[in-house]
C-alpha cells in the first residue's frame, strides 16, 4: 500500500481548500444557525475537503507559503465563503423582514417568541415567516446549490487569486437593496389593506362617535392580516421560490467578478 505524501506543500493546500470549504459551509442558512452544534459543521467540512482535495490539487500552486502569506490567503478564503453564504442570508433577510412589518402592523409588537437560531427574542410573525423559508429553503434542496458552489469556486477562482476591486462589493450591494425591496413586496398586501381598514375605522369613528375604533381596530387587524396571509401563500411561496433559483447564477457572477 502506498503511504501518501504528507509533505508540506500538501498539508497547506489541504489546510487552504479547508478553509474555504468551511467558511461556506458555516455560513449556509441552517447551518450557521445556533440549532446545528458546531462539531457537525467542522465534520462536515472536514469529510467534504477530504474528498474534493484530490480534485483540485492540481489547481493548487505547489509552492510552500511563508507564515505572513499563508495568513493572507486564509483570509481570503474565509472571507470568500462569508460572501457567499450572506448572499443566501439575503433572501432570508427579506422573508424576516416582511414578516416583521406585518407582525407590528397587525398589533403583534409584543408577541415575542424565542428564536433558537439567533438566540434571541423576535416578533411572531417574524418567526413564522423564518421557517417557511426554512423549509421552502429545504424542500426545494437549495442546500445543494452551496455544494456546486463549492466545487465551482475552484474551477473559477483558483486560491489566492481573490480580487475585491471586480465590482463583488457593487454586485453584492444590489442584491442587498434587492432583497430590502422584496421584503417589502412580500408584507405590501397586508400593509395596504390594514391602512385601507384603519382609514375606514376613522371615517366611522367621525361618522359615529360612540364607535370605539381603537378597541376594534385589534381584532380587525389580526383577522385581516391572517386572511390575507392564507389567499397571499402561493404569491410568497413563488417569490421567495424565484429568488432560491436565482442563487446558483449569483454564485458564478459572484465569482467572475472576484
Amino acid at each position: 500500500m502506498e503511504i501518501p505524501d504528507f509533505s508540506v506543500v500538501v498539508i497547506q493546500g489541504f489546510l487552504i481548500c479547508l478553509v474555504r470549504i468551511g467558511s461556506m459551509i458555516a455560513t449556509i442558512p441552517i447551518f450557521s444557525g445556533g440549532q446545528v452544534p458546531a462539531q457537525l459543521r467542522v465534520g462536515i467540512s472536514f469529510l467534504f475537503a477530504l474528498m474534493l482535495y484530490p480534485t483540485i490539487r492540481s489547481s493548487l500552486p505547489d509552492v510552500v507559503y511563508e507564515p505572513v502569506s499563508l495568513m493572507i490567503l486564509v483570509g481570503g478564503e474565509l472571507l470568500l465563503g462569508t460572501m457567499v453564504g450572506f448572499m443566501a442570508h439575503l433572501v432570508f433577510m427579506a422573508a424576516e423582514f416582511g414578516g416583521s412589518i406585518i407582525g407590528y402592523q397587525m398589533g403583534f409588537a409584543a408577541a415575542n417568541v424565542f428564536d433558537p437560531a439567533n438566540q434571541r427574542q423576535v416578533a411572531l410573525i417574524y418567526q413564522f415567516q423564518s421557517v417557511f423559508a426554512i423549509l421552502l429553503f429545504l424542500v426545494l434542496d437549495v442546500h445543494h446549490l452551496f455544494f456546486e458552489a463549492i466545487v465551482a469556486s475552484f474551477r473559477m477562482l483558483p486560491p489566492g487569486s481573490l480580487d475585491l476591486g471586480g465590482g463583488a462589493i457593487m454586485m453584492i450591494m444590489d442584491v442587498a437593496n434587492h432583497s430590502l425591496v422584496l421584503g417589502l413586496r412580500l408584507g405590501a398586501p397586508i400593509l395596504a389593506l390594514l391602512i385601507l381598514a384603519n382609514l375606514t375605522l376613522g371615517v366611522m369613528s367621525r361618522i359615529f362617535p360612540q364607535l370605539n375604533a381603537f378597541m376594534l381596530s385589534f381584532p380587525l387587524n389580526i383577522g385581516i392580516s391572517f386572511i390575507i396571509m392564507g389567499l397571499t401563500f402561493g404569491m410568497v411561496a413563488g417569490l421567495l421560490q424565484q429568488e432560491f433559483s436565482l442563487l446558483a447564477d449569483r454564485f458564478l457572477q459572484l465569482f467572475s467578478l472576484l
